[in-house]
């Protein structure tokens, strides 16, 4: 039996959503006191032992997210949605260089800026990869999306292209988590 949408719409959807978020939330946690007991304390095991926490509560995250039917688990959706976040990969080296930018201009540490200026570069790299997945594996005979309106993501530049007033008042991006009254039709 598939996970995929098994609670949406059910009394426990929400109970769910909040487990996902909270999850994402503590991978991201764990990462950061990986980073505390390294660079501030030394403490490498340490660090070693909470990433992989980092990486359990991440993939806590995305079951939940998987069972609310938060991501796409049809083939089309599926490509789509890689189309949008390769896109919005690309976008965000130029975000993320913006803010090392305003990061700079506040006096934050030079070496914080140049680690923001280094995930810029992984960004691009995100854009590059998922580009060669959807080149090597997507399907090439798909429903021609020109004419179709685009709707862009303004925090993290996800692009849904087609009708966005089919999609429920509590859409949210797929990527950030933003409401759907952030995109704005491009």
């Amino acid at each position: 039996m598939s996970i995929f949408g098994q609670t949406k719409g059910t009394e426990l959807e929400k109970q769910i959503a909040q487990l996902a978020t909270g999850e994402a939330v503590g991978g991201a946690m764990y990462y950061a006191l990986a980073k505390v007991a390294k660079e501030q304390f030394g403490l490498d095991d340490v660090a070693k032992e909470f990433i992989e926490l980092g990486n359990q509560e991440t993939n806590h995250g995305a079951f939940y997210a998987l069972l609310n039917g938060r991501y796409p688990y049809d083939e089309k959706s599926f490509w789509q949605m890689v189309r949008g976040l390769s896109k919005a990969e690309y976008k965000g080296e130029d975000n993320v260089n913006l803010l090392a930018d305003k990061l700079a201009a506040l006096g934050v540490d030079s070496e914080a800026v140049k680690q923001v200026r280094e995930f810029a570069v992984q960004e691009k790299h995100h854009g590059k990869v998922t580009t060669s997945i959807i080149d090597k594996y997507a399907p090439k005979d798909e429903v021609d999306n020109s004419g179709k309106p685009v709707y862009v993501c303004s925090v993290c530049g996800f692009e849904y292209t087609g009708d966005f007033d089919k999609e429920s008042d509590d859409y949210i991006c797929p990527i950030c988590g933003c409401k759907k009254g952030v995109f704005k039709k491009q």
